[in-house]
């Protein structure tokens, strides 16, 4: 029913999430409803939140039945607020919100659909404006990053979000060439990138052009949406927001994402605030590579918090 965006290591987050009938749950990033959806399945109630407005109105035209019988609550805000929108979202009828909950789950990726679309700038790979902002209100679009930051300032985007090793050449050549055009689109961008690195169409290093591109594109994302302090900020609200036994599902994509989160795991163990699960991330099986090739560099990591007497 997902054509908005599959849902990555679907069957594991249900595996490890236990739903249980009755239960709350928030879908921290509920994109095209895949997790929501198997929740609200199994007779769990769901709070789901999206910084895009898209997701939203997706969700909301194809979970009607589930909205108009209270199960499923929409709400569009940053996922680092999280603890406010659960205080003030609940159901009319019901006393208790989304203040306590049995499980949290947030898919840190970039949605097919926004991948996808041409007008969103997301993917290297489509000719569109360079805009990247998951929250369409922001101000800043990476149109602008591009246009207005000095050689050092992209080097450091470059090399800090998207570690990419040919940082300093390919800054040097975004400032040669807005020097002659405006670097408008993720086509012109893409273009630049391939002659910084020195490479031509069909090349046998055209992987290696391509690697530069993704990370140029991830970096410019991260950046622009804010992503990764708002991940440090959420996880502690949402540990806080969990029931006695409550699991933290986290899905990341990229390794400054899943070192985030790998931390802060740690450090709530050491706190004796809970257990980590996952010693070692949850991938996706070769089969679920296979059927979507955008999974292969998913990684599941869950916390347990403590029964507190």
């Amino acid at each position: 029913m997902n054509n908005f965006h599959t849902p990555v290591l679907l069957k594991e987050i249900s595996e490890y999430l236990k739903v249980e009938k009755g239960k709350k749950y928030i879908d921290a990033t509920i994109g095209g409803g895949g997790h929501s959806f198997e929740i609200l399945r199994r007779g769990g109630t769901v709070l789901g939140i999206d910084v895009d407005k898209e997701a939203i109105e997706y969700v909301k035209n194809n979970f009607k039945f589930q909205i108009l019988n209270f199960k499923l609550k929409l709400v569009r805000g940053n996922f680092r607020d999280i603890d406010e929108i659960a205080r003030l979202n609940n159901f009319e009828h019901v006393k208790r919100g989304f203040d306590r909950v049995a499980g949290v789950i947030f898919d840190l990726g970039v949605s097919s659909h926004q991948i996808d679309s041409p007008t969103r700038g997301f993917s290297f790979q489509n000719e569109g404006p360079l805009d990247m902002r998951m929250d369409q209100e922001l101000g800043v679009r990476a149109l602008d990053l591009i246009k207005i930051l000095t050689k050092g300032e992209l080097y450091e985007i470059f090399t800090k979000f998207g570690e990419e090793s040919r940082a300093w050449e390919i800054s040097d050549a975004i400032v040669r060439a807005r020097g002659v055009k405006p670097i408008e689109t993720a086509g012109d961008l893409a273009l630049v990138i391939e002659k910084a690195v020195g490479m031509k169409k069909g090349s046998a290093s055209a992987f290696a052009k391509a690697s530069a591109d993704k990370k140029v594109f991830q970096a410019l994302r991260i950046v622009v949406n804010d992503e990764l302090n708002s991940i440090m900020e959420a996880l502690p609200k949402a540990l806080e927001l969990l029931e006695r036994n409550g699991r933290l599902c986290v899905i990341s994509f990229h390794s400054l994402e899943d070192g985030i989160v790998k931390r802060k795991f740690i450090e709530f163990e050491k706190k004796n605030m809970g257990r980590i699960i996952t010693k070692k991330p949850i991938v996706p099986t070769d089969d679920e590579i296979e059927k979507n090739k955008r999974a292969r560099s998913a990684k599941l990591r869950i916390f347990e918090k403590y029964e507190k007497t």
